[in-house]
């Protein structure tokens, strides 16, 4: 008796369980990522064309390029199932990257991580045997190199997401050319993450903590409001994107594992920080460790955090009883509460650097820029897909 009642329990317990995550369907999934970027495109058809906000700017700046990032993320999901939107949505990447000519902003002599963040998409479409027009990032990249003290430009954190998976990237694209020293630009990104961890102010990394400080401005004496130190929400999720594209990019490459270790530990380190801070409705705020300043939803760095988990999970980096509830839930809480049936995305922290910056953050508010929120979105979809096989 006391066997089938310990079995019924058991049986109790693992559906209770099955009924809190609720993973998603993937073809719900793959709904909600289509769904907001068919807002997006019809609502920027061309799409080379320059942005404006407040200013002309060219569209392969950062934020766009961030959304290409997660463009490529889906159009691998639809070329896998051969689904209706795959040609329309590659048609659109090829558009882009070929108005730009396959060049970074400001050209291949610019330094600024923000300006070759669009070099991402480019190589990856080169892995996906779209183009072979990666030159202009390897001689970007090669300018880097060359100069010595290029080491010390990450000076914030976002800047890790923007340039880091660049070099991780461009060493697998030359690793695929046969080029012997195809290291050599996993190595000086290494160089310069090292920098910003550990170097930088003493280091932007608290590995107390498990959370970095966006620049050098917000380390302590700096606080927040309650008195603790001020972790940005997207800021944290830049970095936590980039080490799990730069940690992808270095799986695979045969034969190859040179700082591996070093980021899947500062991964790990950040996911358990991450989850000990997680707000009760599935969201984080956009100040980590005070959510009087500014607290509420907030998509972006939301976003990345599940982009980086459900990873993790497929990885078996993370441990998937603890995880996977995380991701399911606040996978199902993004659709519900920020997916607009037009597929505007609302709760959109805008361009900044701290949690008061681009305020206030609702359901209905437009961010200044439209399209990297996006792209944190089809990322992380991208991986909850994956993670729903």
């Amino acid at each position: 008796m006391r066997t089938i009642l310990l079995v019924i329990v058991a049986l109790c317990s693992l559906t209770m369980s099955a009924k809190k995550i609720k993973l998603p369907e993937k073809t719900a999934v793959l709904a909600a990522m289509e769904l907001a970027n068919k807002h997006f495109i019809e609502k920027y058809p061309e799409a080379g064309a320059p942005t404006f906000v407040k200013k002309k700017r060219p569209s392969n700046l950062w934020t766009r390029g961030v959304y290409f990032e997660g463009l490529v993320a889906l159009t691998d999901i639809e070329r896998a199932i051969n689904a209706p939107l795959y040609e329309t949505n590659t048609q659109y990447l090829m558009d882009w990257a070929s108005y730009h000519d396959w060049i970074p902003r400001n050209g291949i002599k610019t330094r600024d991580a923000d300006d070759y963040c669009c070099c991402q998409t480019y190589l990856s479409m080169y892995l996906n045997g779209q183009t072979k027009t990666y030159m202009p990032t390897m001689e970007c990249m090669d300018n880097l190199l060359r100069t010595p003290e290029s080491i010390t430009d990450w000076t914030w954190i976002d800047a890790i997401q923007m340039g880091l998976p660049v070099f991780t990237k461009l060493s697998l694209v030359m690793s695929k050319e046969e080029d012997a020293a195809f290291n050599r630009y996993a190595q000086h990104g290494w160089k310069m993450y090292h920098y910003t961890r550990d170097v930088l102010a003493g280091g932007l990394f608290n590995k107390d903590e498990g959370l970095w400080w966006r620049d050098k401005d917000f380390i302590p004496p700096y606080k927040e409001p309650n008195g603790r130190n001020c972790y940005w929400s997207r800021g944290n999720g830049w970095v936590y994107a980039a080490l799990v594209r730069a940690m992808q990019d270095i799986m695979d490459i045969p034969n190859y594992d040179d700082y591996l270790d070093e980021y899947k530990s500062d991964f790990i380190k950040m996911s358990e920080a991450l989850k000990a801070c997680q707000r009760k409705d599935f969201f984080w705020n956009v100040s980590l460790h005070d959510e009087s300043n500014f607290g509420g939803k907030e998509l972006t760095g939301t976003s990345l955090f599940i982009y980086g988990m459900a990873w993790g999970i497929r990885q078996q980096i993370l441990d998937s009883e603890i995880y996977l509830p995380i991701v399911a839930n606040t996978w199902n809480a993004m659709v519900k509460d920020c997916l607009h049936k037009d597929g505007f995305l609302g709760y959109v922290q805008g361009t900044g650097k701290q949690p008061s910056d681009s305020q206030p953050v609702t359901y209905d508010s437009e961010p200044d820029f439209d399209d990297f929120g996006l792209g944190c979105f089809l990322l992380a979809g991208s991986q909850v897909y994956q993670l729903s096989n």
